[in-house]
């Protein structure tokens, strides 16, 4: 009978876990190709099962813990402080909506970012948006989320990627799952972690990487399969607490782990 013997995923450099433990068919250790294929494997049926619970759930109960992360997220001293802030345009259902967090931003004077999908080569980069009169001009792109044309009137529009003085002290992420040690898994495409990679490899320093998750998509500590590239947040917000990593807890305000 074949064996099941444990396998580590061990985090580098960004903040990983530094353990998450799957099972795989081996009787020795694995290669690094059959390992990312395990945890392929088990993103997959872990973002399937989320997914199919964030459905049932209803517009009201979405709204409501939508405004609670907003609340949270407000109070922030970090959120307080900075000056440029990406945040992420929400999909029509299955995750917290971010108007009022949009529409504080760009009232208190901060710069806002979204983000905008290449289909050319299947990167995101990071557009500047201008005033709430634009985000009403927005056409709905991929998975009915609205994402900003190139040009703003008859200028190009601000981009992060291609502006190398420009920098972004805080990023919003959406995800489908998030844990208690601060692991986010997206939806599979990678856009959130290639773009981070680009952005700091530009010699630019990362972004305060936020995460914001609904009651349904927090997990126990290290329950998000992760592999060497996949970064990990520094704080995750959810309506009823905020998690933060331990050197930073000194910092932000409310709930820390």
């Amino acid at each position: 009978m074949e064996k099941y013997m444990p396998a580590l995923v061990v985090g580098r450099e960004r903040g990983l876990p530094s353990v998450w433990a799957i099972y795989i068919i081996a009787e020795t250790a694995m290669s690094s190709t059959h390992l990312q294929a395990a945890v392929k494997l088990q993103k997959k049926a872990l973002r399937n099962a989320i997914s199919h619970r964030l459905r049932q759930l209803s517009p009201q109960s979405i709204n409501e813990q939508s405004q609670a992360i907003t609340e949270r997220i407000l109070s922030l001293p970090s959120f307080k402080s900075c000056r440029s802030i990406s945040c992420y345009l929400s999909m029509p259902s299955a995750e917290a909506t971010t108007d009022a967090v949009i529409h504080e931003i760009l009232s208190s004077g901060k710069k806002l970012y979204v983000p905008k999908i290449k289909t050319a080569d299947g990167t995101m980069d990071f557009l500047r948006v201008y005033s709430a009169d634009d985000i009403a001009s927005f056409l709905s792109g991929k998975w009915g989320i609205r994402e900003p044309g190139e040009l703003w009137g008859e200028q190009r529009r601000e981009s992060i990627l291609t502006s190398p003085s420009e920098t972004l002290d805080m990023i919003l992420l959406p995800g489908v799952a998030f844990d208690r040690g601060l692991s986010r898994l997206g939806h599979g495409k990678g856009y959130y972690d290639r773009f981070i990679s680009a952005y700091t490899s530009s010699g630019r320093s990362k972004p305060l990487l936020v995460g914001i998750g609904l009651n349904e998509q927090l997990l126990d500590m290290n329950q998000v399969p992760v592999v060497d590239h996949d970064w990990c947040l520094d704080v995750l917000v959810t309506p009823r607490e905020m998690i933060v990593r331990e050197d930073l807890a000194d910092e932000q305000t409310g709930d820390s782990k």
